[in-house]
Formats: C-alpha cells, structure tokens, sequence
C-alpha cells in the first residue's frame, strides 16, 4: 500500500479552508480540480457548483497528504457536527485496489463502484459497515504525491 490520507468534505468553503491549512503548514497545492473541469454531456454541473472544488490535495510532510472537496448541494449538506470524512487509499496495482475495495466494502454500502474514472485512475468509494467512508484508487501515473 502507497499511502492512507485523510480526506474532508466541506459545505463550499474547501477553498477557503485549504487556503488557510496552506498558511499554517505551508507547501504547494499538488492537485486542484474544481467541478467544471469535470463537465461533459454525460456529467453536467449547475453554474453555482461550477467552481466548487471536487478535489484538492495539500502535502504536509514527507509522506502525507491532506485531501478535501466540495460536496454539491444535490448531496445535500454535510453535517459540521458528524463524521464528514473519507479515508483515502492509494492502492499499488488494480489487483490491489479491487481486493481492498471488495474487502472493505462487503456488508457496506457502495457508493461509486470501483473502475476507471474520468480524470485517470482507476477509484471508488464506499461507506463501509461500520459507517466510515473510503475512496479506493491506484494511480498508474503516481509519482508520490496524490
């Protein structure tokens, strides 16, 4: 296993937040993909969510990474008072990822089933049956940073 990052989920403000994460620990942001970068035919994204953040990644040390994104107003809101959190796992191969992924989800709910994504991994996400929320992805491109 490469990696387990905490990822957080925000009610709009990600931006906002991982801005003042970055004051604090310093460092670069090593991915950011907002919604709209994301649009197609296939996924359209209403213009209030257009900018959201559906992925941003602050490196904090050596080997870890803090994660978060908007959630869409479809979702519905997150609520500030419970667990808005995702465990992200970078898995080494497919093979990996799958047998993480079945494992971890089996008795839980799938939320996104594992396979290939649009901006190029190969990921899913799952509540598992104790309610905590994972994203499993291998990365073919990685190069140590998420």
């Amino acid at each position: 296993m490469r990696a387990i990052n905490p990822w957080i989920n925000f009610n709009g403000n990600a931006e906002e937040a991982f801005t003042f994460y970055k004051s604090v620990f310093g460092g670069e942001f090593t991915k950011v993909i907002r919604f709209k970068d994301l649009a197609s035919d296939e996924f359209q994204i209403p213009e209030k969510e257009a900018n959201k953040l559906m992925h941003i990644a602050l490196p904090i040390g050596k080997h870890n990474v803090l994660i978060a994104n908007d959630v869409p107003e479809f979702m519905g809101r997150v609520n500030e008072s419970e667990n808005r959190s995702k465990i992200s796992v970078s898995a080494e191969s497919r093979e990996q990822a799958d047998k993480i992924f079945n494992g971890l989800s089996a008795g839980g709910d799938v939320e996104g089933p594992i396979g290939d994504s649009p901006w190029g991994t190969y990921a899913g996400m799952f509540r598992d049956k104790y309610g905590i929320e994972w994203i499993v992805e291998f990365d073919p491109n990685y190069t140590g940073q998420v």
